[in-house]
């Protein structure tokens, strides 16, 4: 890999960065719209079995009601890591920890978990494909069934 070849490279993960950074951002700020342009149009997602979406319009359905669902939600986003496919597709991780203040009275519940994404270049911008949400542990959280992060024996 040239130098020139690794400072676009450099310049591209900070752009997928920003786009994990900005969804927890959005989610937090209750603008739905912002962070469905995150996404392509033939997206699948992951937050626990039987609660996702394939598809844009079924993701911006997932993402209906939030403002009425939590008076506030603080999601940190760290230690992110990317695998290169192609110079078009990144396969990333990155941890996440997310506390939820309810609307209903119930203590606040916070997520402890991981991110495994893939994003694509499309059009010149890095855009979620893949997002599943893979869950350590939790307390007082709203999601009882989850995606379990895998550990070896």
């Amino acid at each position: 890999m040239t130098q020139d070849q690794a400072l676009a490279r450099l310049l591209d993960e900070r752009a997928i960065e920003r786009i994990i950074h900005d969804y927890a951002y959005f989610l937090d700020m209750n603008q739905p719209e912002r962070m469905a342009e995150l996404f392509v149009d033939d997206c699948e997602v992951s937050y626990a079995p039987n609660f996702g979406a394939t598809g844009i319009d079924a993701y911006k359905q997932t993402l209906d009601g939030i403002g009425t669902f939590f008076t506030a939600t603080s999601h940190h986003v760290s230690g992110v890591i990317f695998d290169w496919v192609s110079d078009t597709e990144v396969q990333v991780r990155a941890i996440v920890l997310a506390i939820h203040r309810y609307t209903k009275e119930r203590p606040d519940g916070i997520l402890y978990g991981q991110y495994h994404d893939v994003v694509v270049k499309q059009d010149g911008a890095w855009k979620f494909k893949t997002r599943i949400l893979k869950t350590t542990m939790t307390t007082d959280y709203h999601v009882r069934a989850f995606n379990p992060v895998g550990r070896g024996d």
